[in-house]
């Protein structure tokens, strides 16, 4: 077992290399904007430490390999708008793993801004309910996810990402993203985390994976601890999923773990470049890569977007 599974297990920002080779198959068409892109870029050092100080200028922008010019570069501070997407599935009733969800989520309340961060609650089994629409934090979040007393049935984590993504897309203001906390299984969908990918990555709406691991699992009581097990959900679809859309994965082993975990999601939000620029004209995916000038520096972005061949958009 590596030391990292005892640390939140963050993964390795998606490089435009990696991102050409593997690109998500099969994505669902979503229209870019008639006029622009938008793009929320996360820069930090290569030990972690984020950084905040960077110009338009000191970017490069590449659409399908080709340059393009950043048309509008903004850094101010916003809001935080958060879409909480909690597995509610039979498997989550083992070990203590709703209580560690739980954990995981009040963790993540702490570090919002009452009043003026939101956030919005869904659970999900083979299908999706909302149980508090996008509101200012915290609101009755907690309560609403003590209430739900029962696990439901089989797993649509894939599908359920997309549907809370579309949802939180269509909110105005702030920055977003998409929370999900979930033992790692999939066993119902109907979407791939590759198509899923696609999805989020094309309406710029990050996905954060919490892998839930409670401390039942840890002690053997359950196969999650299993090295295998753990490096095939941050190694998997889901770290992919979580990799193109700009996001990140961890596995929240512990208070201390769910903290740090909390922590940086927020603050990744709080700091990041949100850029615009001018789309292609040529219809199906452009992969993007975004990096900075100083070589050293790890930036987190999207993957790409699409370009409708529909004449009635780009």
């Amino acid at each position: 077992m590596r030391r990292g599974l005892l640390l939140p297990l963050l993964l390795l920002a998606w490089s435009a290399t990696s991102g050409a080779a593997q690109q998500p198959a099969a994505r669902p068409t979503f229209r870019a904007s008639v006029d622009r892109v938008a793009l929320s870029a996360v820069v930090k050092t290569r030990h972690g430490k984020p950084v905040t100080n960077l110009k338009a200028d000191d970017f490069v922008l590449l659409d399908s390999g080709h340059p393009r010019a950043i048309e509008d570069f903004r850094t101010e501070s916003s809001p935080v708008n958060l879409a909480f997407l909690v597995d509610f599935s039979g498997s989550m009733d083992v070990a203590a793993r709703r209580q560690a969800a739980h954990d995981n989520v009040r963790q993540l309340l702490s570090w919002l801004t009452p009043g003026t961060d939101r956030a919005a609650l869904y659970v999900f089994d083979r299908t999706l309910h909302e149980l508090q629409p996008l509101a200012p934090a915290p609101g009755d979040i907690l309560a609403q996810l003590d209430a739900v007393r029962r696990p439901y049935g089989a797993t649509s984590l894939f599908d359920a990402i997309a549907e809370t993504g579309r949802t939180l897309a269509a909110s105005t203001g702030g920055r977003r993203a998409v929370v999900a906390l979930t033992d790692g299984a999939d066993n119902a969908s109907h979407l791939t985390a590759s198509e899923v990918s696609g999805i989020a990555s094309s309406i710029d709406v990050p996905v954060y994976i919490i892998v839930v691991v409670s401390p039942f699992d840890r002690s053997g009581q359950t196969t999650v601890d299993d090295a295998r097990l753990l490096d095939a959900a941050t190694n998997g679809p889901l770290g992919n999923l979580a990799r193109w859309t700009g996001g990140e994965l961890y596995v929240g082993i512990g208070p201390a773990q769910s903290s740090v975990a909390a922590r940086q999601i927020v603050s990744d939000l709080r700091q990041q470049y949100l850029i615009a620029f001018a789309p292609g004209t040529q219809p199906g995916w452009h992969p993007i890569e975004l990096r900075t000038r100083d070589t050293s520096l790890v930036v987190r972005a999207r993957s790409g977007y699409i370009v409708d061949a529909s004449p009635a958009g780009l």
